[in-house]
């Protein structure tokens, strides 16, 4: 972890959400379970790998293709975005540690931002259940952007608004779209798998936001 950057701490760290910061993966997963549900379908482990770290609009289209409701991608986002925002709005949870790692960065004086694939109302619902909100002075949201993640467009408008270049910051991902999307830019990657069976070619793989040589190595960054 500490070769991320040849010694040096990062200019700027650039978190996802959903599933990172935040615990919302399983609101998504029954907001999609009632979509499937109320077409007949079953939800599992091959429909989640589907549409999980996709923007609303990629996972709609996903989701339409496997209705066989050619067209039906707008309906179909805008029925699961009223789910999962009531979802989220009563039952999502920060991540273990989420609060800790971006108190430990902000402490040592380190820009931080947050890139979501979520629309900007669900990204602010989110943050706002989870009390992280006026954490961050930068929120980029899918609707905000031409193209969202795995496009590169996201992280490098959020090293823009840091006023950082790519490789001298730090993107913290769960989703292999959301890992695409920072390589492409140019950004280094800590990944915390939501997928946990699944190969995550992050730069350094972890298994939760409170991992012990990570938070060590932040706190650390006061000291320079």
């Amino acid at each position: 972890m500490k070769g991320l950057f040849g010694g040096r701490n990062p200019r700027a760290v650039i978190f996802d959400c959903d599933g990172l910061l935040m615990d919302t993966e399983p609101c998504w997963s029954v907001a999609e379970t009632e979509l499937f549900s109320r077409r007949g379908l079953p939800f599992g482990p091959d429909e989640k790998a589907l549409v999980i770290g996709k923007s609303l609009p990629a996972a709609a289209d996903a989701m339409a293709e496997v209705f066989g409701e050619p067209g039906g991608g707008a309906g179909i986002a805008d029925e699961l975005l009223r789910l999962v925002t009531e979802v989220v709005t009563a039952k999502a949870e920060a991540m273990p540690g989420a609060r800790e790692l971006v108190e430990l960065t902000a402490a040592a004086a380190v820009p931080v931002a947050v890139a979501s694939n979520s629309p900007r109302a669900l990204l602010e619902a989110a943050l706002v259940r989870g009390g992280l909100s006026e954490m961050f002075p930068v929120k980029l949201a899918a609707d905000e952007v031409a193209a969202p993640k795995p496009d590169p467009e996201m992280y490098s408008t959020a090293c823009a608004l840091l006023n950082v270049e790519p490789a001298d910051a730090l993107a913290f991902e769960d989703s292999m779209t959301g890992l695409r999307s920072a390589r492409a830019a140019g950004v280094p990657v800590i990944g915390v798998p939501t997928l946990k069976q699944q190969d995550f070619p992050a730069d350094v793989v972890i298994a939760s936001l409170r991992d012990e040589e990570l938070l060590t190595w932040v706190r650390g960054w006061t000291q320079r």
